[in-house]
């Protein structure tokens, strides 16, 4: 009899540790997945990419002149349950640089990014951009929609909207004139001065004020431009597409609206598109968002009123927030 009682306590016991262990264990914050470097050739170019977590693909692409720094807050978050995946776009930081011109051209960008996801072993993926990201993610998803789950926009036009705006809106003409600069052979010149002291105001100035932005950012930032042949590479997306206003000394001139889309006869996207607009953005102006449905039928569009172009740094947990809820959909 007493064998069997200390049986009987011994077995209440180990059930109270178990059942003890399983409440730590739940109570557990979940690790933030690891970010790790990687490289893969694919498309004919080596690619540097950064990865975290496991499941379904994501892919974050950045925009002039960032790299895949831009998407460091993204990556952790969305890594819990996707394979969260950021590369360096050709011609950035540490993946390859083609020296001619034409090799930036939408056609090509589109196929590294359609390479990559085969390189990970994917057919589909949800795909989420900005800037000129944004423009090769808009020319995937007019050329390839099969390729895409979801699409995710920050601040980056449409190509059939932003043709019209081009073309017709002197708002949208006059804040598109750095884009002429950025085609000028001086561009290298007047952007990387005083250590990319332009480029570090126009990024971070503001960011660095606010607290958004670190001197460890803005070391990170002027690291990757300074990579041999990075700025020009970054430019080059610029003088392939050759988009940009009319030249304001040029009066009867006209507008040159790119080549953003692989067919611009065809610009509708059919894929579920979520778009984020900071609408404070004095580069892209919200203008861009006015019959945006008319190309693109299953649509969502988030307005921040207080963020700029760069709202994916001033509001992380805001853009996160409708990534995650329109992902969930």
């Amino acid at each position: 009899m007493p064998c069997y009682a200390d049986q009987m306590n011994y077995s209440r016991l180990t059930a109270g540790l178990l059942a003890l262990t399983a409440i730590t264990l739940m109570a557990e914050p979940k690790k933030t997945p690891e970010l790790t470097d990687h490289y893969a050739e694919v498309n004919g170019v080596k690619l540097h990419y950064i990865s975290a977590g496991k499941g379904p693909l994501i892919i974050f692409l950045h925009g002039f002149p960032e790299f895949w720094y831009e998407w460091k807050n993204q990556l952790a978050v969305f890594g819990a349950d996707h394979l969260s995946v950021a590369p360096d776009m050709r011609g950035y930081n540490l993946s390859a640089k083609p020296a001619e011109v034409d090799q930036y051209q939408v056609k090509y960008l589109i196929e590294d990014v359609r390479a990559l996801a085969a390189h990970l072993g994917y057919k589909k993926f949800t795909l989420v951009a900005h800037d000129w990201g944004g423009a090769v993610a808009w020319a995937l998803a007019i050329a390839h929609p099969e390729c895409l789950d979801k699409l995710i926009i920050v601040n980056a036009p449409h190509p059939g909207v932003f043709a019209r705006l081009l073309s017709e809106d002197p708002k949208q003409q006059q804040a598109s004139q750095y884009m002429l600069m950025f085609r000028s052979p001086q561009a290298e010149t007047t952007l990387s001065a005083n250590n990319y002291a332009l480029l570090t105001g126009i990024v971070l100035g503001p960011g660095l004020k606010t607290g958004v932005f670190t001197e460890d950012d803005k070391k990170a930032y002027i690291d990757a431009w300074s990579q041999p042949g990075a700025l020009t590479g970054g430019l080059n997306y610029y003088r392939a597409a050759q988009v940009g206003p009319p030249a304001p000394a040029a009066p009867g001139a006209v507008p040159s609206t790119g080549n953003f889309a692989v067919d611009p006869t065809k610009v509708a996207v059919s894929v579920p598109t979520l778009v984020i607009w900071g609408e404070k953005d004095t580069a892209l102006l919200t203008e861009n968002l006015d019959g945006l449905d008319q190309f693109v039928p299953h649509l969502t569009i988030k307005r921040i009123p207080d963020g700029s172009h760069w709202v994916i740094h001033e509001k992380p947990d805001e853009v996160n927030g409708y990534i995650r809820e329109f992902i969930r959909k």
